[in-house]
């Protein structure tokens, strides 16, 4: 057992499994957590094992989150992925048997908790919202996804070096835009993630079912898929003094590779183990086809210029991306002490500092991770009804001492480069510090 394994996390009694092997893709980690879980094929929900597999074609949602999640402990994702009471009243159909062994997972959604009581005023809430923004997010998205291939194309056509990082602006901002749409049930504008040759399939699985369930912890992908290059958890074991400064110096490098090294990794994936390739990979074609339809450059020249716009909208998602809202030194990482009191809801607030900055633009709120916490918290919910919610949310962070840290972009950037240079752990657990 190396010194890494010898650790545990402080959300989960053992070490996941997924991260001992020697090639993190989403799909180690499903197998990983399929070995973790012990939930004998099928689907753990709080104590009790349910067999869905009837019901996978027929899920509101699609048949991705059932199928997908198969033979794995998904506590925390049913509960976040659905605020009606409707699901919770149809488990007993489905139920085989109370778990034999209790949950790896140290975190808790009980009657009463933060969580709960936040879901039920949630719930009473939207009962009234106004839902006009959401056709402003569509208009939004629509007008993105359009300049995204005008200006691709009018790169191609005026051979523009300047047009081509506009091109990639865009294409960056459709890419975040699109992620509002891969949480929710199946629809035609969650392909457009596609256009950045990342796959919304494996990002569902990398962001959504891990990372959005287990931020900043040993059981988050999209912290152990940057190591060892990028590593924010403030452990000695994880990176060296050599790596904390050496950090800094390739993290744009890593920013600028981000799109193209996760369609590296699912084609090495699929030659080397088993195909993880799907039909809608060809998507992030589409720029580049008509690029070459619009314009007279040969294929080399305009392929020149599409992996230029793409590394612009690799290096543009990523500096928004990973100074969003996770790496800060005073929010909770994994080897932090963690607060008493177990609740997976003040679990996500004690993971994320909110972009202050955004507030009140529902433009750059769609296009640069805002309402972070919130997101974390409802993810199915669309971004634009989600400053609706901010007095039920306050009111319930007040009653259980919970409290979200905000701050503008520049005090995110300079946060998360302090992050990544931490290796000492916070004593004082969240919770203490207010």
């Amino acid at each position: 057992m190396s010194k890494k394994e010898s650790l545990v996390s402080g959300i989960a009694n053992k070490f996941p499994t997924y991260r001992r092997s020697k090639f993190i893709t989403a799909y180690s980690w499903q197998i990983g957590k399929i070995e973790d879980d012990r939930t004998e094929g099928l689907w753990r929900i709080h104590d009790n094992l349910y067999d869905f597999t009837e019901f996978i074609d027929r899920h509101p949602g699609g048949s991705f989150w059932i199928k997908e999640s198969q033979g794995t402990d998904i506590t925390e994702a049913f509960e976040a992925h659905h605020i009606s009471l409707g699901p919770e009243k149809m488990l007993a159909k489905y139920k085989v048997r109370e778990a034999k062994e209790p949950r790896i997972y140290t975190l808790t959604i009980k009657d009463g908790g933060f969580y709960k009581t936040l879901k039920s005023r949630v719930r009473e809430k939207l009962k009234e919202i106004d839902y006009k923004p959401t056709k402003r997010t569509d208009l939004i998205h629509s007008g993105l996804l359009a300049a995204t291939f005008a200006f691709a194309i009018a790169s191609a056509y005026f051979q523009n070096i300047t047009l081509g990082i506009l091109g990639g602006i865009f294409l960056c901002w459709n890419t975040i835009a699109a992620h509002n749409y891969f949480h929710r049930k199946d629809n035609w504008r969650m392909y457009t993630f596609n256009l950045s040759l990342m796959n919304f399939h494996s990002w569902r699985i990398s962001h959504a079912l891990s990372h959005h369930i287990y931020p900043n912890s040993l059981l988050d992908l999209e912290l152990s898929m940057f190591e060892p290059f990028l590593c924010w958890l403030p452990s000695t074991h994880f990176k060296t003094n050599f790596q904390r400064y050496f950090s800094i110096l390739v993290g744009p490098i890593v920013y600028m590779l981000t799109f193209l090294s996760q369609i590296v990794m699912r084609i090495a994936y699929s030659l080397k183990r088993s195909n993880v390739m799907h039909w809608h990979d060809i998507i992030g074609l589409s720029i580049p086809l008509t690029m070459i339809i619009c314009s007279e450059l040969s294929l080399w020249e305009v392929l020149q210029r599409w992996m230029f716009l793409n590394l612009v909208a690799s290096f543009c998602f990523a500096a928004i991306g990973l100074n969003a809202a996770h790496h800060e030194p005073e929010i909770y990482h994994d080897g932090d002490a963690y607060r008493e009191d177990r609740d997976w809801g003040l679990f996500q607030v004690d993971t994320i500092t909110d972009r202050s900055d955004l507030k009140g633009s529902q433009f750059l709120t769609l296009t640069h991770f805002g309402d972070h916490a919130l997101h974390h918290l409802f993810p199915t919910l669309d971004h634009g009804i989600l400053p609706q919610l901010y007095p039920a949310f306050y009111e319930t962070l007040n009653e259980f001492k919970g409290h979200l840290r905000e701050l503008r972009y520049v005090e995110h950037i300079i946060g998360q480069h302090k992050q990544l240079l931490r290796n000492k752990p916070n004593k004082i657990p969240p919770g203490s510090r207010i």
